[in-house]
């Protein structure tokens, strides 16, 4: 058991033999910006990069919290480590997560090979809460084989999760308008499986056949991955079997077409980016930069000067500070 206080390489080391109580301090440096998180992501890096990320997303309603329930117990059968990061909304007292993990997920609490937490979204908009790409390197590199991240269900923003999985899932459910929500939202670009939920329901057959109809209007390359559109009762785990074989094979798919390399790389780079801006912008707001910023707007307000000069300044100043 690590001990309390304990440091970040005795953590790490901790996480590595899936004590739990290590991971979710880990997750907690993360959420918090912990000043060592330099030193835990620098301690976690070379054991990252082996689990499956599944992102698990749609509108409110659709059953998305016990079908991540449903798809751990089905994991869990096949052997598999699971964890599980919940985008909740905020607290707007505590901005903290509304809802609650053992709420939610109660019949996998003493499960040892499995690892719930709620994080909140603290008004980041597209489903995701900002920390979410390190929590999941913690995840990673404490050996979980699967992660399930379920965004908090925020409608058209929910694009967002297809940056951070391997395997998005996106689940629908009759009686919501969903055939015609999904061609908005723009979900039949960033979805590799797609599961009609509540499939008991009149109505499901129908969403069904117009989700297939609408994905073979879709252009794909030769080679692409063919989404494939199951049906789930996740109440009564129906389905589930088939849904962790579609994932099994869009994982093998992933490896074999270089794709899952690709997206990998892409969410690195990504991370990276979101990092340096963020420091960036402390940087700045350390020298004072907010009323440098006033004067600034004042400048191109008045036509003295243009945005993209004001933004280079801004670059410059906040580049040259040391951290």
């Amino acid at each position: 058991m690590v001990r309390r206080g304990g440091s970040v390489p005795e953590l790490v080391a901790a996480a590595r033999t899936g004590q739990v109580r290590a991971v979710a301090r880990l997750v907690s440096m993360v959420e918090d910006a912990s000043p060592l998180l330099r030193e835990v992501m620098a301690g976690l890096a070379p054991y990252a990069g082996h689990a499956h990320v599944v992102g698990l997303t749609g509108a409110p309603g659709v059953g998305k919290s016990t079908t991540t329930s449903a798809l751990v117990t089905q994991l869990r059968a096949a052997g598999k480590r699971v964890g599980v990061l919940a985008i909740d909304p905020s607290s707007p007292f505590s901005g903290g997560a509304l809802l609650g993990d053992r709420v939610r997920m109660g019949d996998h609490a003493l499960d040892q090979g499995v690892y719930i937490r709620s994080m909140a979204a603290r008004g980041h908009l597209g489903g995701l809460s900002w920390a979410t790409p390190q929590a999941l390197r913690v995840l990673d590199a404490a050996g979980f084989d699967v992660i399930i991240v379920e965004t908090v269900g925020v409608g058209q923003s929910e694009v967002e999760v297809a940056g951070l999985a391997d395997s998005t899932v996106v689940l629908l459910a009759p009686g919501m308008g969903d055939g015609i929500q999904a061609a908005k939202a723009g979900i039949l670009e960033i979805g590799d499986l797609y599961v009609v939920n509540k499939a008991d329901r009149e109505g499901a057959d129908v969403v069904r056949r117009d989700l297939r109809g609408m994905l073979r209007l879709a252009e794909r390359r030769a080679g692409a991955w063919d989404p494939p559109v199951l049906a789930t009762v996740a109440s009564r785990g129906d389905g589930l079997e088939e849904l962790v074989t579609a994932l099994d094979e869009h994982r093998a798919w992933l490896g074999e077409s270089g794709e899952g390399e690709r997206r990998r790389v892409r969410r690195a780079r990504e991370e990276i980016e979101a990092i340096a801006v963020t420091e960036l912008r402390r940087r700045w707001e350390h020298l004072g930069g907010r009323a440098e910023l006033d004067g600034l707007a004042a400048e191109v307000a008045a036509g003295r000067t243009d945005p993209y000069a004001a933004a280079d300044l801004l670059v410059a100043e906040a580049g040259g500070s040391s951290r």
